[in-house]
């Protein structure tokens, strides 16, 4: 009877479930944080440097816009992909994996000397981007305790706007002295420099080696939870009963099949609200007159707006319905993505609504992730996100395009910013038909 009742104690998923956070924990947090300001940055990079590509090859509004999806339909594909396996090799591999990609995808984009060329650099650099996310989303969600899983979570998508903020800021100083080409070699730079801290602070989680339970699981556990201040277990727990469906396959079983679809589509139509203010904002200020390194700086003013909101969201989780905050961030995008729209006045009042309307749609987005992290068990939950994830970017590599096109047909910013704000307000229609349904 003692054996029994102390047994779930030697569940390591357990242990750190109920303990406090370690330094360790919180530094793996941290590095996922850096994770994905890089992605961040190299998601944007494009946009940084599009003033100067225009200007450099002579190209109009609509063959910018499909330049400034490329990457997003890489994404797509590597989300889809790279999801499903970092739930087959793991979370660590994966992202060093991906971190590889980038590299490769940055430094060919510092090459192009033609669209096409550059396109295809941008797709591979996405399909990094893509399966970087999905495994981050999963690892920080692993490496947290139950108390503070959706702020780490949270925190960790909140690097997505640090890496513009800290990007954007480095490449309106590089724009200042050299060519767009630069802004691209800075990020191949920076993704080099993060493979050894992956293999310095970030072990394979806990929760995916008793999953997959490879040849060396307890001594891989029992090293982690050393490093996280807890004692060894003696044995693994029983090993959680294998489906024969695929990852994908099981995305789609009666009981995840309508929490997939509902916040599959929230994540599509929010992010292409999302990408249609992150991706047009240096062109569009650059049109009013501005040079590029200040139409660079409206950019990093809407992040500074999404870190904020992301890290509001993430305090209020704990005294907040998390579900009941993102409708809230959804609805608020709506709007001010409409007033983006309706100013055209001075380069202050300019970053001061850029830097709303990034509060209001990166809260959305953080407030997403940390709903897929925790609506997913272990053995989908890097699948569940790639394809969340996947879906919604191939989509919403539409949105730049489509504003593109918008422009290019002469319609005005207000209309566009208009038709663009819709997709927020989709979301926000999605999310409350999954609360009701949760409630059911």
């Amino acid at each position: 009877m003692t054996r029994k009742a102390e047994a779930p104690m030697q569940d390591p998923r357990a242990i750190i479930d109920r303990a406090d956070m370690s330094r360790f924990q919180w530094g793996i947090v941290a590095t996922m944080v850096g994770l994905n300001a890089l992605d961040g940055f190299d998601v944007l990079s494009i946009s940084f440097a599009s003033p100067g590509i225009a200007a450099d090859w002579g190209i109009d509004r609509a063959a910018l816009g499909i330049v400034l999806s490329m990457e997003l339909v890489g994404m797509a594909i590597g989300s889809l992909l790279l999801g499903g396996v970092a739930d087959r090799i793991g979370r660590r591999a994966t992202i060093l994996g991906c971190l590889g990609v980038m590299a490769a995808g940055m430094l060919g984009a510092a090459s192009a000397g033609g669209i096409m060329v550059l396109s295809l650099w941008r797709v591979l650099t996405g399909l990094g981007i893509g399966g970087m996310l999905a495994a981050t989303n999963a690892a920080v969600a692993e490496a947290a305790n139950a108390r503070h899983r959706s702020l780490a979570v949270v925190l960790m998508a909140a690097g997505y706007p640090i890496g513009t903020i800290v990007g954007g800021s480095a490449s309106a100083l590089l724009l200042g002295w050299y060519d767009w080409r630069a802004v691209f070699l800075f990020g191949a730079v920076c993704s080099v420099l993060f493979v050894p801290l992956v293999l310095w602070r970030a072990p394979e989680s806990v929760a995916f080696l008793l999953h997959r339970r490879p040849p060396d699981a307890l001594a891989r556990v029992n090293a982690t939870l050393a490093r996280m201040g807890h004692p060894p277990v003696d044995a693994l727990p029983p090993a959680e009963p294998r489906t024969a469906k695929v990852p994908v396959v099981a995305l789609f079983a009666p009981d995840l099949r309508r929490t997939t679809l509902l916040l599959t589509l929230a994540y599509l139509a929010h992010i292409m609200t999302f990408y249609f203010i992150l991706k047009w904002i240096p062109k569009i200020v650059a049109e009013m007159g501005f040079p590029a390194p200040q139409a660079a700086g409206v950019l990093v003013w809407a992040s500074i707006g999404g870190a904020t909101g992301s890290l509001i969201l993430g305090l209020l989780t704990g005294k907040v319905r998390l579900l009941g905050l993102t409708i809230a961030a959804m609805l608020l995008s709506t709007a001010l993505v409409i007033v983006f729209g309706r100013t055209q006045s001075d380069l202050a009042t300019l970053s001061l609504v850029a830097a709303a309307a990034g509060f209001a749609t990166n809260a959305g987005v953080v407030g997403l992730y940390a709903l897929i992290a925790r609506s997913f068990p272990t053995g989908v939950r890097a699948s569940a996100t790639g394809f969340v994830i996947g879906v919604g970017r191939g989509g919403s590599a539409l949105a730049p395009a489509l504003a593109g096109v918008l422009f290019a047909a002469g319609h005005g910013l207000q209309l566009v910013a208009v038709l663009m704000s819709f997709g927020s307000l989709i979301a926000a229609v999605a999310l409350i038909v999954l609360g009701d349904r949760k409630r059911d």
